[in-house]
């Protein structure tokens, strides 16, 4: 992206005003929606599919694409059929440079972080702690993150303490 061009981003997590603030500095528009909040999803018989729940949650306008998709660390607490859902539901939203950014696990076992993040600044991000755990933690190991996310390319990867990852992705 050139430098004074308008971006869309799609962030996944609760508004946190550090982020808001971040993103009005710059030419941008800023999707925020809080799927965390609708954790876990649920599919009974009385519950519409995986597909739906997330489509209803998103809510996305028609016609718009994503620059940047902050996915933080989401995918952790999604099972691999519903973070299949989601991807899908955003497929017609991303374009071959939209770059994303997520949290993942190297191995099976790492311990749950429990944290809300945000931007802080270029360089920086802030973390604070969730009021309470989220249910459903089970995150994929890193090869298997990769597989459900095949349309992204894993351009960066940081192992961090806890066998933690911070992921930098691009759109194939």
């Amino acid at each position: 992206m050139e430098e004074g061009e308008r971006v869309t981003v799609l962030d996944v997590g609760p508004a946190l005003p550090e982020t808001v603030a971040f993103f009005s500095a710059a030419p941008c528009t800023l999707h925020i929606v809080d799927l965390f909040s609708a954790l876990p999803l649920s599919v009974g018989e009385t519950d519409p599919g995986l597909g739906e729940q997330l489509q209803a949650l998103l809510s996305l306008p028609p016609g718009i694409r994503f620059d940047i998709c902050l996915f933080w660390d989401l995918f952790n607490y999604l099972p691999e059929d519903a973070a299949r859902a989601l991807l899908q539901l955003l497929r017609p939203h991303l374009h071959a440079g939209t770059r994303a950014h997520a949290f993942g696990v190297h191995k099976r076992g790492a311990p749950e972080e429990s944290r809300v993040h945000g931007i802080q600044s270029a360089d920086m991000l802030s973390l604070r702690p969730r009021r309470q755990p989220l249910a459903g933690y089970a995150p994929m190991p890193q090869a298997q993150l990769q597989a459900v996310m095949a349309d992204f390319r894993f351009e960066r990867s940081v192992l961090l303490a806890d066998s933690r990852l911070e992921l930098l992705l691009r759109r194939r």
